[in-house]
């Protein structure tokens, strides 16, 4: 159905990685979509415990292996595993984003926001914007190709 959309706009389907954490974005993401808010229908959502346990290569590797971003549902200050979640996941992000650069990939590919257990309209925001600003990236020449 998400192929069929694609082809009446003529837009090629975007696919972007969502890191979500089990406790604290898990549920606003479902909450989006059972809410049926528009968000991009291609976005995959992986499940973490935290979001401080992302590592950079995953990043990089989901860029180099077909998907055109990579969203971070981060847990902020609501996190129950660390109370210095928001400052390593911030962290995380910075080396993710050196890395990509390292690879000659922009690194606006990745995006990360806080989405809490209610905040379903948010995360469909976040999204939503993510995929225009990543389309705007392929249409400057800047689309992955490193698809394997």
């Amino acid at each position: 159905m998400a192929e069929e959309a694609a082809e009446e706009t003529g837009e090629d389907e975007l696919k972007i990685l969502v890191f979500s954490t089990e406790t604290i974005s898990d549920p606003g993401i479902d909450f989006a979509g059972s809410s049926h808010l528009s968000y991009p229908h291609a976005a995959l959502v992986v499940h973490m415990p935290c979001s401080s346990g992302i590592r950079p290569a995953w990043v990089l590797h989901a860029l180099q292996r077909g998907f055109d971003g990579v969203f971070i549902a981060a847990d902020g200050t609501d996190c129950a595993y660390l109370p210095d979640c928001t400052r390593r996941t911030g962290d995380l992000v910075g080396r993710a984003q050196a890395l990509l650069k390292e690879h000659d990939l922009d690194p606006r590919r990745l995006k990360m926001a806080a989405i809490c257990s209610v905040c379903a309209e948010s995360f469909a925001k976040h999204v939503r914007e993510f995929e225009r600003d990543i389309r705007s990236l392929n249409g400057k020449g800047g689309r992955v190709d490193a698809r394997a």
